[in-house]
């Protein structure tokens, strides 16, 4: 039985040829030909299993055979806001995990001790694209630009909010007891600062803001571990509030 080939095509119910990116892997790499079946991701919670029409080197046309919506895969809202790493291929390497466990929102904040001030979003948004592919999301997760971090803090936003931080002087619970907490709301957002951490002033800012204060464990991660451990406990927590 052959595997099915999942392809990310926006609007793809009102489309009739697979993007240039697309095509490319379906027509040059994976070698298909018309009458070959694929399977579509509109990337807002529908799959198409479709057929190809049609296939050269820089067309690939399809038909869709049959809708097959899709149920969402956790309740509510994961987002994860993080500063970025000055080693951007640390970044890249959580975002693409990030998204294989399941999240809905990242954002990047510029934080006072930042090292890196500029992301450049589309390299991610390919990252994400092949991730959500490899582990068949039916959402695509959504990205946000560079964010100050007291602009972020300030901005409205539903659900549970934590900010994780290593200062010791300010209380601090384990994230995934927080989470596991009854609550009326799934959403969930958390925050992790940059290698030398969030400020102090930062954290507080945030408490003020309605942020809750949490640790992620006993062990010093590093930034990008920590995003994938925050994203791992908002979902394990919710696997075990299903139950």
């Amino acid at each position: 039985m052959k595997e099915a080939r999942y392809f990310y095509v926006p609007d793809a119910a009102q489309q009739t040829e697979l993007p240039p990116d697309e095509c490319s892997h379906a027509v040059r790499v994976l070698r298909l030909t018309t009458g070959d079946e694929l399977f579509l991701m509109d990337g807002v919670g529908n799959y198409y299993r479709a057929q190809v029409t049609s296939a050269s080197s820089h067309h690939c046309g399809y038909e869709i055979l049959e809708t097959l919506p899709q149920q969402p895969q956790w309740q509510g809202i994961v987002h994860l806001a993080i500063a970025p790493t000055k080693m951007m291929d640390r970044m890249e390497w959580m975002t693409e995990k990030i998204t294989e466990i399941g999240i809905d929102e990242l954002s990047f904040l510029d934080c006072q001790f930042s090292e890196r001030r500029i992301v450049k979003l589309p390299r991610i948004e390919k990252i994400v694209v092949s991730a959500v592919k490899q582990s068949h999301k039916a959402w695509m997760p959504v990205l946000h630009e560079m964010t100050p971090f007291k602009t972020f803090i300030r901005q409205p936003r539903s659900g549970r909010k934590y900010i994780a931080h290593c200062y010791e002087e300010i209380p601090r619970s384990y994230l995934f007891d927080e989470l596991r907490k009854p609550s009326d709301d799934a959403d969930a957002t958390v925050l992790i600062g940059p290698e030398g951490d969030f400020s102090i002033d930062e954290v507080r800012q945030a408490i003020e803001a309605g942020y809750t204060s949490v640790h992620l464990g006993t062990s010093r991660l590093r930034t990008e571990t920590a995003g994938l451990s925050a994203v791992m406990m908002i979902q394990l927590a919710k696997e075990v509030k299903s139950e």
